[in-house]
């Protein structure tokens, strides 16, 4: 019989309590934990983590049962083109604390002395205000609620103690999440009319730091669990599959770094003054590059990611699209955003990740207009032409809304306002009663979508036009085959 995780059969290090971390789910144990280890692993640091589920649910079981010991499995395209797989027994978790069965504990660890940091993953919704939530709840229900209860038992106990403020780190997918958060936690304080000492000390003796998040965590790897078991050698309910690929941004001071020992270590962790650059690299070069890539390749008979990475033509198509039209109108260092293109397609290509078209294509309509058109704006106003594999990708997008990939229905899903439009577009051009230049036209004038009405670049409409009449006539493929060939 195989040996479940603990600590008595499996011995190893062990690390006093420094972070505390909001949120138990598989990214959070596949990115923050993961990292730590490694941190401990290879310098100083020396910092556990107590876990804190931070909802009233006791499923999964609490990582207590395997004494905080699982296992990471980061699989995917290394910088040499290879296909890795690496396993790694994390050992940096030393509880998890249940916070509405064991309130008391966790406010217990506001005592503790030796803690550095706090870092949360709660969701886009976690960070929240709701004004119903007292300072004598038991616990607060919201996670900023929450923090601040414990802030304030933890400035009560060491009486206002400098020393003893933290690193908080939220890792939510929210836009600035550290300011949000400590605006919602200075807002309790101001509504629970907690003494101005405390406010002072919230905002001197912290340090409240947004962040960029970026890895796919692909979670508990269900059709391979029992063999990476046979792999491992041991039985482990929380293992956890992730890509190779990570970044972490964080937008602090350099004590952070110094308090991380990033000096000592080689971990893709970036401390900067602003994480709007590296945002605005991420949403337009890889999620630009998904939201370009989808409606061509699906309308081209494909149905993943990794598919499409293996076809010549979309290959081609998403190399040429961020490299011709997307890095050239980005305001940041060449060198950098092609370094990152070049980790985005072999991100695309990891054969250890199925990742759907359609499951991308969810509001599709929203993507384009924050991902792509800043680029494709940028383009127009600077040279007067549309570029014409973005507006190729416009045209595809327009055809994908049609609903149809032969005589396949596609599961469109989006707003619903634009299933309903797109369905009276289309069904009016299918009936003669309007032409796609007006389909087209219709569409790109929608100033209270794209923030302006795009048929003022009369090329643009022209372009895609064209496109869209090509890829009805000929097939998607084909337009795509012909726009490469006269790039």
């Amino acid at each position: 019989m195989m040996l479940t995780l603990n600590r008595t059969d499996f011995p190893g290090n062990t690390y006093p309590t420094k972070v505390m971390q909001f949120g138990e789910g598989n990214f959070m144990r596949a990115f923050i934990d993961w990292q730590l280890d490694i941190l401990n692993e290879q310098t100083d640091l020396n910092a556990g983590i107590a876990v804190i589920r931070p909802i009233d649910s006791q499923f999964p079981p609490l990582l207590n049962t395997q004494d905080g010991l699982y296992t990471t499995v980061i699989r995917g395209i290394n910088e040499q083109g290879q296909a890795v797989e690496h396993t790694r027994l994390i050992r940096s978790v030393n509880e998890e604390i249940a916070v509405y069965q064991n309130v008391d504990r966790y406010m217990a660890l506001a005592q503790h002395p030796d803690l550095q940091f706090i870092f949360s993953n709660t969701t886009e919704a976690g960070i929240s205000y709701h004004p119903d939530d007292q300072l004598a709840d038991s616990p607060a229900s919201s996670f900023p609620a929450k923090l601040t209860q414990w802030l304030y038992a933890r400035f009560r106990y060491f009486d206002g103690d400098a020393d003893k403020g933290l690193f908080i780190i939220p890792c939510e997918l929210i836009d600035y999440n550290g300011e949000k958060l400590k605006e919602y936690v200075l807002a309790y304080a101001r509504q629970w009319q907690l003494e101005s000492a405390f406010t002072t000390w919230l905002t001197t003796a912290n340090t409240f730091c947004s962040t960029l998040v970026d890895r796919i965590v692909t979670g508990h790897p269900r059709d391979e669990h029992m063999a990476l078991q046979e792999q491992v050698g041991y039985a482990d309910q929380f293992m956890v599959t992730a890509e190779y690929f990570y970044l972490f941004v964080i937008q602090g001071p350099q004590a952070l770094a110094d308090a991380l020992r990033l000096s000592q270590c080689n971990l893709n962790i970036k401390i900067v003054d602003d994480i709007k650059p590296y945002k605005e690299r991420k949403v337009a070069i890889l999620n630009g590059a998904h939201t370009a890539l989808v409606p061509v390749a699906y309308l081209c008979g494909l149905d993943t990611v990794g598919d499409a990475m293996e076809d010549p033509d979309l290959s081609a198509f998403v190399d040429r699209v961020l490299a011709k039209e997307v890095i050239p109108a980005l305001d940041l260092p060449r060198d950098e955003l092609d370094s990152f293109a070049a980790s985005v397609i072999q991100r695309f290509q990891n054969p250890y990740i199925q990742h759907q078209l359609l499951s991308i294509s969810l509001n599709s309509m929203t993507k384009f207009r924050t991902r792509l058109l800043p680029q494709l704006v940028t383009t127009m106003t600077a040279s007067g032409q549309p570029p014409q594999l973005m507006s190729l990708a416009l045209a595809a997008q327009l055809l994908f809304y049609r609903g149809k990939r032969g005589e396949e229905r596609i599961a469109l899903c989006d707003d619903q306002v634009w299933l309903d439009r797109f369905a009276e577009l289309w069904n009016a051009v299918e009936q003669r009663a309007i032409t796609t230049r007006e389909l087209v036209s219709t569409v790109l004038s929608d100033s209270e979508h794209w923030g302006e009405d795009l048929t003022q670049y009369s090329r643009l409409v022209d372009t895609v036009t064209e496109q869209l009449d090509a890829m009805l006539e000929t097939g998607v493929r084909t337009v795509l085959q012909l726009t490469l060939e006269a790039k």
